[in-house]
């Protein structure tokens, strides 16, 4: 499931800024972790939701921020459409 996060030359990591990419229509998939604070993932499934945008949990922060290769964790993150 990260794979796609992974091989994606266009993401936004981050949930400000996924908030602000999803406002925007910029976005075809979004990712949130497990282990991440319920308030800011919860904005975010609910964004993705209404958009009827696909939103997948991974298992933890850390995973996220690798898959996005990054080296800190990240709550949420996203593929931006083509």
């Amino acid at each position: 499931m990260l794979s796609e996060l992974s091989d994606a030359t266009r993401r936004v990591v981050g949930t400000k800024q996924l908030l602000r990419a999803l406002d925007a229509g910029r976005i075809a998939r979004a990712y949130v972790a497990r282990d991440a604070d319920p308030f800011l993932t919860k904005r975010v499934m609910d964004r993705c939701y209404d958009l009827n945008i696909p939103c997948h949990e991974v298992e933890s922060m850390k995973a996220l921020g690798q898959a996005c290769g990054i080296d800190v964790a990240a709550a949420a993150a996203g593929v931006q459409r083509r």
